[in-house]
């Protein structure tokens, strides 16, 4: 075996039987035993280089790289100590799977040290075909956000996720419904049991699980407007919770078109008449949109079971109920409401996600503002 031997500072560097080369640092003592630090390298200079960096982490008091470490067991505390404490349930939720379906059963037993940038390209090669470029794109920003995570932590040198080329989405246009096709599925929904709920949801573009979590104490006593403080959702482990909404532009105050107030205030009156009907029967949890005995709605069941068939009956395309949302903003955009006013009823976090996802609007709207500038110029009533 060939031994490099340097400083006592330095630490040692030798070739294993296998070829690799080890380098080996020492950390001091703990509990009365010497504690040592390994790092490995293909080459010599790698193994020195990694070295190096073990003992500048030492001598700055910064925290010494775990390389060791399964990689499934860091996701686990990223997930749970880091993402949780930034991202909605349901967001969680989607890395969680992201993860566990499609990038621990590859690497999830491999130290976290040991995983390198042609590991993760070999990852995202087997799912190509498997799962839409789209899907792979969002896997890959959740595993560098969560390597990005292991580097501020010490407990790896690098983000080797910068070195991988990730498939690249096709942007695609997000279906929406024509004013006219609105009106159609308006039409359609006329003594539903669940007419209220979408309308509220075309009219204002909330978020599905904003809409389920709506209690009546959110509204304003003339049910003009509505305040929007909580998602309903269902976590596989714990059925349906409410969680705080998206972000803290999520949390925001959205106003009702006088016809979806009226609609508010019969629906208000019917519940009431149920509540009174099935006495103790009744669900008490105020919660504006509910199942026939007052109880919260399951999403997946609103869909199966009353959604998709409202559309097939109105004659109109199998679009998602999140598309509701887009239907509603882009509406609003084509009816001149600035966009900032829109970024605050949809409640995203800057203009330039609302500009990004509406973009399909944008030259529609350009079309009007010059024409709007040309009637203002040429108009027989202009003035000076």
């Amino acid at each position: 075996m060939t031994h490099k031997r340097r400083g006592h500072k330095e630490g040692s560097i030798h070739r294993r039987k296998d070829g690799r080369w080890v380098g080996v640092a020492s950390l001091g003592h703990a509990g009365g035993k010497r504690k040592r630090k390994y790092v490995y390298g293909k080459t010599q200079a790698e193994a020195r280089k990694k070295l190096r960096e073990v003992q500048r982490a030492v001598e700055d008091g910064s925290p010494v790289s775990d390389e060791r470490r399964k990689l499934e067991d860091f996701s686990k505390q990223w997930l749970s100590d880091v993402v949780a404490q930034r991202v909605a349930g349901s967001t969680h939720d989607r890395y969680e799977q992201l993860l566990r379906c499609h990038l621990l059963p590859q690497l999830g037993a491999r130290p976290i040290g040991r995983v390198s940038a042609p590991d993760l390209q070999g990852v995202y090669a087997s799912l190509s075909g498997r799962l839409a470029p789209a899907t792979i794109l969002q896997l890959h920003r959740v595993i560098h956000s969560m390597l990005e995570t292991a580097v501020d932590w010490g407990l790896v040198t690098q983000n080797v996720s910068k070195r991988v080329s990730p498939p690249k989405a096709a942007k695609k246009e997000r279906p929406v419904l024509s004013e006219a096709q609105c009106k159609g599925f308006i039409s359609a929904l006329a003594g539903h049991e669940h007419e209220v709920l979408f309308v509220v949801a075309l009219t204002t573009g909330m978020r599905q699980g904003e809409l389920l979590g709506l209690k009546w104490g959110d509204l304003c006593p003339k049910r003009a407007s509505l305040q929007v403080n909580r998602t309903l959702r269902r976590k596989t482990s714990e059925g349906l919770i409410e969680s705080p909404p998206k972000t803290p532009k999520s949390r925001r105050r959205v106003p009702l078109t006088a016809n979806v107030t009226a609609m508010l205030a019969a629906h208000e009156a019917r519940q009431a008449e149920a509540r009174l009907r099935l006495g103790s029967e009744w669900h008490s949890g105020d919660y504006v949109f509910t199942n026939e005995v007052g109880g919260p709605l399951d999403a997946s069941n609103l869909l199966r079971r009353q959604f998709y068939p409202l559309l097939e009956s109105a004659g109109l395309p199998r679009i998602r109920f999140h598309d509701l949302r887009h239907t509603a903003a882009s509406l609003m955009l084509l009816h001149g409401v600035h966009p900032k006013v829109v970024q605050g009823i949809l409640g995203h976090s800057q203009i330039s996600v609302t500009l990004d996802l509406y973009s399909h609007v944008v030259p529609v709207l350009l079309d009007n503002a010059i024409a709007a500038v040309g009637a203002a110029l040429w108009s027989k009533s202009a003035t000076a």
